[in-house]
């Protein structure tokens, strides 16, 4: 079951994204530079981290961006922890929420309840190779194409309706390192376009499909 709800060009000016990650925020600095280029006219409202320890937070903090770590280990259930994730982006105003490299699997009750869509950028051309070391799969697997795929989040892992995708050859010479460096430069460039389709256009869901009027 989809749980992303069809919807209209979102009105706020401009929009609030809410940033999750776990990691470094590689993604979350090229969702930065969008939006500093103009590419992307949105901002970013609050980056709330799952880990302390997330290299992401200094990025947001060096532009600017409120943060907020909500560890995970200190609830007891994972439904608290989401009850909390909600509650904070809510009183953000948040618009959209964009993963980028949060290691946690949501469950539908945060689907159900979260202030607008979740997207996610994933290192593969799904539906193949869903879930974690994408880039290494697909290179073990040794198709001759891979790539990237922006998606709404559902409760099925990385098997929401698909916003965007881009190709990365993958060369004889490849390793997994080389082709996830590669892969990892397309993320980049796509996620911000993808979440700029989301905020511009009358979109709905068509089955699997995501269609922008």
């Amino acid at each position: 079951m989809t749980h992303a709800r069809a919807a209209s060009p979102l009105a706020s000016s401009p929009p609030v994204l809410g940033v999750l990650i776990s990691g470094r925020g590689s993604n979350l600095q090229a969702i930065i530079r969008a939006i500093g280029d103009g590419r992307l006219a949105a901002r970013i409202g609050i980056v709330i981290a799952n880990r302390p320890d997330a290299g992401g937070l200094e990025h947001a903090r060096a532009a600017g961006i409120p943060t907020a770590v909500i560890d995970h280990k200190a609830f007891g259930s994972r439904a608290a922890f989401e009850e909390a994730l909600v509650a904070r982006l809510a009183e953000t105003g948040v618009a959209v929420i964009c993963l980028a490299g949060f290691m946690r699997i949501l469950s539908p009750f945060f689907l159900e309840r979260a202030p607008g869509p979740v997207l996610n950028v994933h290192p593969s051309l799904l539906p193949s190779f869903p879930g974690v070391d994408a880039q290494r799969q697909a290179w073990s697997h040794g198709v001759k194409v891979a790539g990237a795929t922006v998606h709404l989040v559902t409760p099925e892992l990385d098997a929401g309706p698909i916003i965007a995708q881009a190709t990365v050859p993958v060369h004889d010479a490849d390793t997994a390192e080389s082709l996830a460096a590669r892969i990892l430069v397309e993320e980049h460039r796509l996620y911000p376009d993808a979440i700029a389709r989301v905020l511009t256009c009358r979109w709905h869901i068509d089955g699997r499909r995501f269609v922008c009027e």
